[in-house]
């Protein structure tokens, strides 16, 4: 170890050292007005018990790490990593921020803001999904952009079914999942949401995911009326569905008699000779319809009020 002589000044790692920045991007003040959120940011920034504290953390020690913007206009920014940071800041009146500025393409702060936030704990699969897409789009476009003036597309080819496999090594997921996960933003957004709210299972969002944007309304309809479908329905709908055209009212039905340890609907009949012994002759078929559908709705009623009572 080298000795420090007596006077000699000693060198302090500086933040913008730690950070892996150069002099030229050392932190500056900038006004939060002149920072624009981050396009299209597939991160939600949530007034949760984590916000709160980070909220009391900078309400005690400030912003001790500066976010990173990039230029975008005349004294205009984009947030690329810091979003949550900023919100914090604005929720404690701040008007100014500190921050490194650095000139990146697109795609370089598209990669450079997914790294910056994959990491975090508990993220939602929608953020995932949307994550991923995102960074991956940039890395084919990047992989493309190093390919043009060479002969023949072969190597752009490559990359491009070898970055799925090249983004899960990085992030820790298999390239199938990686798959299964831009996926996800192929759903209407209610369904997504319902994926967050774990009110829809991962593996059948991503069967869903493959079916029409006008049926996956009927879906989540049917999800919002009668709880969860299952697998093996939906994969049964996607069957059904290639056999030819299919109306709301047919996946409703078919869901229904799908549903485990259910069996095929059966329909009930009587013929109109049966039903002329309980009525006079001159009662029509519309009489007698609603003759028995009181009837019944006085039964339904009866056996609503017994099991109430406990009856």
């Amino acid at each position: 170890m080298k000795k420090i002589r007596p006077g000699q000044k000693i060198k302090l790692t500086s933040v913008e050292e730690l950070l892996g920045v150069s002099n030229e991007e050392s932190a500056m003040d900038i006004e939060v007005v002149k920072i624009h959120p981050f396009r299209n940011h597939p991160f939600k920034v949530i007034d949760d018990e984590k916000m709160e504290d980070l909220v009391e953390s900078i309400r005690a020690n400030g912003i001790l790490s500066p976010v990173l913007i990039r230029p975008i206009g005349n004294d205009v920014y984009e947030m690329v990593s810091g979003h949550r940071r900023m919100h914090a800041a604005i929720l404690l009146g701040m008007d100014r921020i500190p921050a490194i500025i650095r000139e990146m393409t697109d795609d370089e702060a598209i990669v450079k803001m997914v790294d910056a936030n994959i990491q975090r704990e508990e993220l939602l699969p929608s953020e995932k999904a949307f994550a991923y897409k995102m960074k991956m789009d940039a890395m084919k476009r990047q992989g493309s952009r190093q390919d043009l003036g060479k002969e023949t597309t072969s190597t752009q080819i490559g990359w491009k079914s070898e970055t799925a496999e090249i983004l899960g090594k990085e992030l820790g997921e298999s390239k199938n999942q990686i798959r299964r996960y831009i996926r996800l933003t192929e759903l209407i957004p209610e369904l997504l949401e319902y994926v967050d709210q774990k009110r829809l299972q991962f593996t059948v969002a991503v069967e869903i995911s493959y079916i029409d944007k006008e049926v996956q309304k009927w879906l989540y309809e049917y999800i919002k009326d009668n709880g969860m479908v299952r697998l093996n329905q939906v994969v049964l709908l996607r069957a059904q569905m290639k056999t030819g055209a299919i109306t709301q009212a047919k996946i409703i039905s078919m869901l229904n008699n799908s549903q485990p340890g259910k069996g095929p609907a059966t329909k009930l009949t009587f013929s109109e000779k049966k039903l002329r012994e309980f009525f006079p002759a001159h009662y029509t078929s519309t009489q007698m319809r609603d003759v028995i559908e009181n009837l019944l709705s006085d039964w339904k009623h009866k056996q609503d009020f017994e099991e109430l009572n406990g009856e």
